[in-house]
């Protein structure tokens, strides 16, 4: 099954297009013109009924189907799309607009639990074998995108921007799918730049540019209400890091609630003006204070680091700070080469952490 579910107030498009084809079918192929279900371009009108119109009947086609977007301004309220549609494809160069600086001011979810959750742009949930490229989404209220129980998805040629200031307003946050792959990507936002959660598997990112934001994250993991977490298989290469707040992060809550992550690759990666270049934090509290009685029960292990260059902000570069309960193990630091922004040196910082370095250390490793 295929839900989509498109949270936005308003959609700037040039000629987007929504692909989708049964595989199984060999009717002809045919297009479906939001326009001629009484979408309207004018910036005003309000349109999320003509497009699920569109939506609902293009589904419905058995056999080859497009939903054509037409150049120009309209005004989407919250709209679910679903369907049994095989081989996905949105594309097409349009652009999604949250509005986000109208809402940020009301984001106090971290903080509130009882709080009512701001709209994300795009929601991709249950795809199979789809692709998504050539889009762009500015100043969403909430994640740019959000996939979910995704598998065989590709996504890239994407630009995902609001000021670096804007609260929960991660680019690709990404829960229980596999086989995800990111690329020739660029991504400026408040939050992670790419955040994968847990029941991921298999997550594949190269050439993405991040910045500013909060880096490509794993988690947080470990958070209330779950009794175990696992994210296994993320690859992680080719990408640059400017200005973020950290780089290469792996961040689990301290909590009792047990998992693991494995298995991660980081390697050919630039970094400018990194605050956190690598880090990797078993008490991650953003919003002090928090319970820190029971350690981190998320194992961490078999992590890669590889090739990894550049500028620091802070004085520490690397930071290994591992849970005292389940210490992470097999972490690997191969040919590190940092230094401080300003010039000066910098250092690493270990914590119940096993491993082992190769090559070129700088700073010195602590493993």
């Amino acid at each position: 099954m295929g839900l989509i579910l498109a949270f936005v107030r308003v959609l700037f498009l040039t000629l987007l297009l929504v692909w989708f084809a049964d595989a199984g079918a060999n009717n002809g192929y045919r297009v479906f013109n939001v326009k001629k279900f009484g979408a309207v371009s004018d910036g005003k009108t309000e349109s999320s009924k003509a497009f699920l119109k569109a939506w609902t009947e293009a589904c419905r086609w058995h056999g080859r189907a497009m939903v054509l977007i037409p150049g120009g301004v309209y005004i989407l309220d919250s709209v679910l799309f679903l369907g049994e549609c095989n081989g996905f494809l949105l594309g097409g160069g349009g652009t999604l607009d949250g509005e986000g600086y109208k809402y940020w001011n009301r984001s106090d979810c971290l903080r509130n639990h009882n709080c009512h959750p701001l709209a994300i742009s795009l929601r991709l949930e249950f795809i199979q074998n789809g692709r998504v490229s050539h889009i762009r989404s500015i100043n969403s209220q909430n994640a740019h995108v959000s996939l979910f129980g995704c598998v065989n998805l590709n996504m890239s040629n994407l630009r995902l921007s609001a000021p670096g200031d804007s609260p929960n307003t991660d680019g690709i946050k990404i829960g229980s799918s596999e086989e995800i792959q990111i690329s020739k990507t660029r991504i400026g936002t408040g939050d992670d730049c790419v955040a994968i959660l847990s029941g991921s598997k298999n997550i594949h990112i190269s050439q993405v540019q991040c910045g500013p934001g909060h880096g490509i994250s794993v988690g947080s993991m470990g958070g209330k209400g779950s009794l175990t977490e696992s994210v296994v298989g993320v690859t992680v290469r080719d990408c640059t890091f400017n200005g973020t707040s950290d780089g290469a992060r792996i961040k689990t809550w301290a909590s009792s609630t047990t998992g693991f992550a494995s298995n991660f690759i980081y390697e050919n990666i630039r970094m400018m003006n990194v605050g956190n270049p690598i880090i990797i934090d078993q008490d991650y509290c953003p919003y002090p204070p928090c319970d820190m009685k029971n350690p981190s029960r998320i194992q961490i292990k078999d992590i890669t680091f590889n090739n990894i260059w550049g500028t620091s902000e802070s004085d520490v570069a690397v930071t290994l700070n591992c849970s005292r309960t389940v210490p992470c193990k097999n972490i690997r630091l191969k040919d590190i080469n940092l230094f401080h922004g300003s010039g000066g040196s910098v250092s690493s910082l270990c914590s119940n952490v096993r491993g082992t370095s190769y090559g070129r250390q700088k700073p010195p490793s602590c493993l």
